[in-house]
């Protein structure tokens, strides 16, 4: 038996819009990862980038449980010698609500170009409004 290949002209992306009000941060973050690289669909491949596009709104209005918004923390490293910074959770939400997100899904994608790929097909906004209209996205409810 040989394992089916979804010729690149025949990947079929579709748009799909996820709001994320009250949600709890994690289990938005896999059910994103999993329409970005594709696995919902019957043709997945995990060599190829056949996954949906994901629209996300409200993300200013994501939800943690216990008390992460002050005990989680994001480490950077400025790339100089004692150079990491760390934020929590509640001063990334202040500055950038979207970061929150985008480093949720990114830690769970693969860690090449097929994962950055597929990244870029994550858009997401602190509002209810998103210039996505155009592309007829549905919602997806998680």
């Amino acid at each position: 038996m040989k394992t089916y290949y979804t010729p690149v002209d025949e990947i079929d992306r579709k748009w799909c819009v996820v709001d994320a009000d009250g949600k709890v941060l994690g289990r938005i973050a896999t059910e994103i990862a999993r329409r970005l690289r594709g696995k919902h669909k019957p043709t997945f491949c995990n060599f190829q980038d056949n996954g949906d596009f994901v629209v996300v709104v409200n993300a200013d209005r994501v939800h943690l449980t216990g008390t992460k918004w002050d005990d989680k923390v994001y480490y950077r490293h400025t790339g100089f010698m004692g150079g990491i910074k760390d934020r929590t959770a509640k001063e990334v939400r202040e500055k950038s609500p979207e970061d929150l997100i985008v480093m949720a899904v990114k830690g769970m994608l693969p860690k090449n170009k097929l994962g950055r790929a597929q990244l870029k097909k994550l858009k997401v906004y602190a509002g209810a409004e998103h210039p996505h209209a155009a592309q007829q996205p549905e919602l997806l409810d998680i």
